[in-house]
């Protein structure tokens, strides 16, 4: 049996690889076999204290995409912390190099599952990789702008900790990937638990909106 494939996507810190490892911590719960793949292009730019130069770009997004396949051979669920569109939208931005857009976007289409990060987390500074809180909004815009051009469906999820991971599972369940398992979610808003994931919104400053009054009321 080949294994599903779930990506997680977003702009800087916003939460995927604290998910992707939730995540696996709960579906292994379910007695399924899952495979974290961590982000290629943060290990490289940890290894060479730098950010990659243009010629570098395709060879990180294709090391990302074969770990990937690797991390499926004897597994029932991959879980990508981030695919080669992340490594695509960033060299476009930094570059203006649009050329990996093709085998990104195709790759992409390979995933039974595309979360997309909300930006409702605190941005945190790591020393290296990250540009700043001023790059997330377009680099989330670019995000969707690509998944929809290649015609992905996607789910933006949003919360933080159960909150999340309970946004994400449900989806997961509804892609029919693992059993519809939910934790405990804490209660945000006079009592009632939440968790939101977005199946067709493609407007960011609509969710933006939304949490906000959540947040309002909770204070």
């Amino acid at each position: 049996m080949t294994a599903r494939k779930i990506a997680l996507l977003g702009a800087e810190s916003t939460g995927k690889t604290q998910l992707s490892q939730d995540l696996a911590t709960a579906l292994g719960a379910q007695g399924l076999r899952v495979n974290v793949v961590a982000e290629v292009l943060r290990e490289w730019c940890t290894r060479e204290g730098r950010t990659p130069r243009p010629e570098e770009q395709l060879p990180i997004a294709r090391e990302q995409e074969r770990r990937v396949d690797t991390a499926a051979a004897g597994a029932d669920l991959v879980i990508a912390d981030t695919t080669s569109l992340m490594v695509a939208i960033y060299s476009a931005m930094l570059f203006e190099d649009g050329t990996l857009y093709r085998f990104a976007l195709e790759r992409q289409r390979t995933y039974d599952l595309t979360l997309v990060m909300g930006l409702d987390l605190p941005w945190v500074p790591d020393g290296l990789q990250r540009d700043g809180p001023h790059v997330r909004d377009p680099v989330d815009a670019l995000v969707r702008a690509g998944l929809q051009r290649a015609g992905v469906p996607y789910q933006v999820v949003y919360g933080t900790g159960d909150a999340r991971l309970a946004g994400a599972l449900s989806a997961v369940h509804r892609a029919g990937l693992a059993a519809p398992t939910v934790p405990a979610v804490p209660a945000m808003d006079g009592g009632r638990s939440w968790a939101w994931v977005c199946d067709k919104c493609s407007d960011p400053e609509c969710e933006h909106r939304l949490f906000g009054r959540l947040i309002a009321r909770k204070n």
